[in-house]
């Protein structure tokens, strides 16, 4: 196993767990229900099935909806696996371990509930931003991390 595949896969490790730990919570230790519990004047706890994509995208998908979806983040995953054990960039490899990780996060979800826990709740002015979970901002920030990669990395500048 290269050193890569092996720190970002203990990266993705560590997404899963605390994503999983983070939703157990949500869901039983919270107790959340109907009503969300107010933390700060822009932040909320609520608990939202995601039967989608992001931001409940496809959430009318049907009963093989999150199967189809399950499928589809399985066979990124691979992908993302592929890129990994190649990746040499300490930044590369973190982000892949990021998205990796938040994605089977949510696929770990879908086979238990058939949905996603989402239960963070951003607001400002009365304007919410869709409810989502760590799985989510992993792989936000393992995107962005990959974009930014693309954009600076010396190698891919032309002269």
């Amino acid at each position: 196993m290269t050193a890569s595949l092996r720190n970002g896969l203990l990266i993705a490790i560590l997404v899963i767990a605390l994503d999983q730990i983070t939703k157990w919570i949500a869901l039983i230790g919270l107790n959340l229900g109907e009503h969300p519990i107010t933390v700060t004047s822009f932040f909320n706890l609520v608990l939202v099935w995601n039967r989608g994509v992001s931001f409940g995208m496809f959430n009318n998908a049907g009963a093989y909806g999150p199967w189809i979806l399950s499928g589809l983040a399985i066979a990124v995953v691979l992908g993302l696996l592929y890129w990994l054990r190649q990746a040499e960039n300490r930044l590369v490899v973190s982000a892949l371990g990021l998205v990796i990780g938040g994605a089977l996060g949510n696929v770990i979800d879908r086979f238990r509930f058939g949905a996603v826990v989402d239960f963070l709740d951003f607001h400002i002015a009365g304007y919410h931003w869709p409810a989502f979970n760590v799985a989510d901002a992993a792989i936000c920030i393992g995107a962005g991390l990959l974009l930014l990669d693309g954009l600076l990395s010396p190698e891919r500048q032309t002269t």
